[in-house]
């Protein structure tokens, strides 16, 4: 499943890689790919968009 997600205070790729490794740390197999720039985070990842959310905001970052 693909998630898409605006995260307001990703702004660097050192940002990029803790929301990267807590999402795999739910998720080995999940894709990451987000965009500074426009805020927006892709997960592709067999988690529910919930978990997503909840394990990325553990880590400092929540989504909007």
């Amino acid at each position: 499943m693909t998630i898409q997600l605006k995260v307001p205070n990703i702004a660097c790729s050192a940002c990029i890689n803790t929301v990267t490794k807590a999402i795999k740390s739910v998720d080995a197999d999940a894709t990451v790919d987000a965009d500074t720039k426009t805020k927006i985070v892709n997960v592709q990842s067999q988690q529910s968009e919930n978990k997503i959310k909840e394990i990325i905001a553990e880590a400092g970052y929540p989504a909007a």
